[in-house]
């Protein structure tokens, strides 16, 4: 699974709307479709606010893991 299907299917098991994710990453509802769709890539910051808003590892996001490993506390 490549990191946009990923971020699609965070995204759905929550029910969130792409403009629910949009306003997090502050873009455009048009500008985060781009992210699920491969027009666009995904950038450092957007996947630092992904990790933290879904609560999940960037491994896992990427696709190098299947795991789900929440973020360690600090």
């Amino acid at each position: 699974m490549n990191y946009t299907q990923r971020i699609r299917a965070l995204r759905e098991d929550k029910d969130l709307k792409q403009k629910d994710i949009a306003i997090i990453l502050k873009k455009s509802q048009q500008g985060y479709a781009h992210l699920e769709n491969e027009q666009a890539r995904l950038s450092i910051e957007d996947l630092i606010a992904l990790c933290k808003f879904y609560n999940v590892s960037a491994d896992y996001i990427l696709g190098f893991t299947d795991t789900v490993t929440p973020l360690p506390k600090k």
